[in-house]
């Protein structure tokens, strides 16, 4: 019984984390629909999250790959004085990316609403 009781406070304690990232996430991001997301990325910076493979395979065109497993490293390469928008498959790694860039001091991040795979416009793929 003990056991049950052990399992049902992990349980809980993951979906209370779980809830919580969520709503800091919306706090610092702001998801935008397709259109808004296209009629603003050409003025700011647009970083495609998603591992190298994925990029390759079809990415927003003016997009730059900076995948969430480098993005720590990398962070120096995206300036604090312009809006972030940020995309991966499915909005899962441009929410916790946005984490990471919002402790670095950005605080225009957006995401588009979906990720990638609800992405209707031009693509480019590396041939």
């Amino acid at each position: 019984m003990s056991a049950l009781y052990v399992l049902l406070g992990v349980l809980g304690a993951i979906i209370a984390y779980s809830v919580i990232m969520f709503l800091y996430q919306r706090k610092i991001l702001t998801t935008l629909t397709e259109e808004d997301f296209r009629s603003g990325y050409r003025k700011a910076q647009l970083i495609d999250v998603r591992e190298q493979k994925e990029y390759e395979g079809g990415h927003i065109l003016g997009a730059r790959n900076i995948p969430l497993s480098q993005l720590k490293m990398r962070s120096k390469e995206i300036r604090n004085d312009q809006p972030v928008y940020i995309y991966c498959q499915n909005t899962l790694r441009s929410g916790r990316a946005a984490q990471m860039l919002k402790r670095q001091g950005h605080t225009k991040l957006y995401q588009l609403k979906g990720g990638f795979k609800q992405w209707g416009g031009k693509i480019r793929t590396k041939n």
